[in-house]
């Protein structure tokens, strides 16, 4: 059998199937304004997103790991280089920085410079303790989850509240060895 070649974040990007971007952009902000209008709350509105996007997560690693290539990572750090540069591309043609480490490893910033799911987007002053885009930190969350890595994803800085970047802080609880769920596939990546 031929050894499996992993694929940079712009390889698989250009191979897998797209929707318009316009379209995706907007559909999402009706999905935003109609939870809005159903929880009045902004953070319960906070909450639906993560856990929306959890339940995406979950079942979007099946699809990276089969489309990717990517081996398995072998340390924190290397999985949120293939998050930044592999995952975010694949699913949102966007990469990311990864920074701001902590000593120990486990704990660092996703900081993207450009994000698709603002276009067209401008917060109204009642809306100002809303996190937009938290659906893509339940997706990490929820895809790092199924490889064993239990984690909490939050947003730092985002460019909708008025900040220079979206920021997304990534933080390592726990990490499970051993056989995981992904164990029997080959060159399986421990990530998005």
């Amino acid at each position: 059998m031929a050894k499996l070649v992993p694929r940079s974040g712009d390889a698989v990007f250009a191979s897998v199937e797209r929707v318009n971007a316009e379209l995706f952009t907007l559909t999402y902000g009706a999905i935003v304004r109609q939870l809005i209008t159903d929880l009045e709350e902004t953070e319960e509105v906070n909450k639906q997103l993560d856990q929306m996007g959890y339940n995406i997560g979950v079942r979007l690693i099946d699809e990276f790991l089969a489309k990717s290539n990517v081996s398995r990572c072998v340390d924190f750090k290397e999985t949120a280089e293939v998050i930044a540069k592999v995952g975010l591309k694949m699913f949102l043609g966007v990469t990311a920085t990864v920074t701001n480490w902590d000593a120990e490893g486990t704990s660092c910033s996703l900081v993207l410079e450009d994000n698709p799911l603002v276009d067209f987007v401008e917060l109204p002053d009642t809306c100002q303790g809303l996190y937009y885009c938290n659906i893509l930190s339940g997706v990490i969350r929820g895809a790092l989850e199924m490889v064993s890595m239990k984690t909490e994803v939050s947003w730092v800085r985002d460019m909708l509240r008025g900040d220079d970047a979206y920021e997304i802080r990534v933080k390592l609880l726990k990490q499970q060895m051993g056989r995981d769920r992904f164990a029997s596939i080959p060159q399986a990546a421990v990530i998005l």
